[in-house]
């Protein structure tokens, strides 16, 4: 996140008219419809420092810029409270790490204005990016930044590996490639002919929200969001009812409409 020089709280992070997206201005006509967006992310949780009534936790930077924190590691949100207890405990006390939906913040970025503008700082889990440079630049490309989502792609034109949970195609992207992983080792077993054909790409989560909200192709219809183990195990050790479930594994198989996919990561 930013250096911070001071800390307030306004703006509903949860339940409430939310504030022009951190990724820029989009044509409605040409994005897929809001429904669609919020089911893509809903089932993903994400980390926020959050009072009692949804407010989050912002930090007033240079020309008094706001900026909040959406972190993708619940135990990186816990370390950087502890730091924000111990600059200003009095703040701090009005907050604690909430478990809040990725749905809630897009909604929050969609409805903000220019005038009133939130930046939210997207913080990535640190063994992830390592695991993301390291893969890219096997290949001899670099990391750029970002939340990394791991996709599994197969076949010489470097198609999209497909599962079918509900009998519903959808394409898996990951926040960890430990997972990713099983599901390409379990592709290397089961299609043995294509092994050395199989990779994985890293794409930007910041570049597939925009590319939902900026794109109306089918492909994006089909990306599911797979939440990283941490994530659901505090979901399991805190939310009971209307936790955010883990899609169903199922036999991946290659996807071959390619047209506008996410731009990976070079």
């Amino acid at each position: 996140m930013k250096s911070l020089i001071r800390w307030t709280a306004t703006l509903g992070l949860v339940g409430t008219t939310m504030l022009t997206s951190l990724l820029g201005s989009y044509s409605k006509a040409l994005a897929l419809p809001e429904e669609q967006i919020v089911k893509t992310l809903q089932s993903v949780p994400v980390f926020a420092i959050a009072d009692d009534q949804g407010s989050p936790l912002i930090a007033v930077g240079e020309k008094e810029q706001k900026f909040t924190g959406v972190f993708i590691s619940k135990q990186d949100a816990q370390n950087f409270f502890e730091r924000v207890k111990k600059e200003n405990p009095e703040v701090a006390s009005k907050f604690k790490v909430r478990l809040v939906s990725l749905a809630d913040v897009y909604r929050m970025q969609a409805s903000q204005t220019q005038q009133n503008r939130l930046i939210i700082d997207f913080v990535p889990k640190e063994s992830e990016v390592e695991s993301a440079k390291k893969l890219l630049s096997e290949r001899g490309q670099q990391y750029q930044g970002g939340v990394p989502l791991f996709v599994p792609k197969a076949g010489k034109e470097g198609s999209f590996l497909m599962i079918r949970p509900n009998n519903q195609d959808v394409i898996p992207f990951f926040f960890e490639k430990a997972t990713a992983l099983q599901m390409v080792e379990q592709y290397k077993k089961d299609n043995p002919a294509e092994a050395a054909t199989v990779k994985i790409d890293v794409v930007p989560l910041e570049t597939v929200i925009s590319s939902l909200q900026q794109s109306n192709d089918e492909f994006f219809t089909k990306i599911i969001l797979f939440p990283s183990q941490e994530m659901l195990n505090f979901i399991r050790a805190n939310i009971n009812q209307n936790a955010p479930n883990q899609p169903p594994a199922n036999q991946p198989r290659p996807n071959n409409n390619t047209s506008n996919p996410p731009a990976p990561n070079r």
